[in-house]
């Protein structure tokens, strides 16, 4: 590939990642690219999305399946190092690596994607961030290292503080 854009390399992450199952829709492709971006409510334009998405598909790294999209076989070698032990950050710099120093042809057919269909998944993704449903690709919130567990230490509430003694043993005489 002869420039890698880190776009490219954010929406092929979020193909592989939407697509573990079955072909990803658009809908779930826009949910891993924000994601893996890392910036909640931050998405890249209508235009790099397309441009990107009919770049990784001329170097046969996306393909069209049915009604959804799927990475190919090599862009699956490409993303194999990419543990989840890593942050995003490193993956996507992992993955800018390994495409940059791979040589990718352009024979592959193009596959456009139409502004209103991005601009329709990116309005279909923010309308179920915003329903009640559960979104299964949102970073799950870390808890705070300092919070002390109930029963364990003092602590400020009513029933979280050190439990009681047992009464002594009393004696029969």
């Amino acid at each position: 590939m002869r420039s890698v854009y880190d776009v490219d390399v954010i929406l092929l992450l979020a193909t592989q990642m939407a697509s573990k199952r079955r072909p990803a829709e658009l809908a779930e492709i826009v949910a891993g690219v924000e994601l893996v971006q890392g910036l909640q409510g931050t998405l890249p334009s209508v235009a790099k999305l397309r441009a990107a998405f009919s770049r990784l598909a001329m170097h046969g790294l996306v393909k069209a399946e049915g009604e959804g999209f799927m990475p190919t076989s090599t862009a699956q070698e490409l993303c194999a190092a990419a543990t989840r032990k890593k942050t995003y950050a490193e993956r996507v710099a992992g993955v800018r690596e390994r495409l940059a120093a791979t040589d990718l042809a352009d024979r592959h057919p193009d596959i456009q994607i139409e502004d209103a269909q991005w601009s329709a998944a990116i309005a279909a993704h923010r309308a179920a961030a915003e329903g009640a449903g559960r979104n299964e690709l949102v970073p799950k919130p870390k808890a705070d290292d300092a919070r002390k567990r109930p029963g364990i230490g003092a602590s400020t509430g009513p029933g979280l503080g050190q439990r009681k003694p047992l009464p002594a043993r009393r004696r029969k005489d």
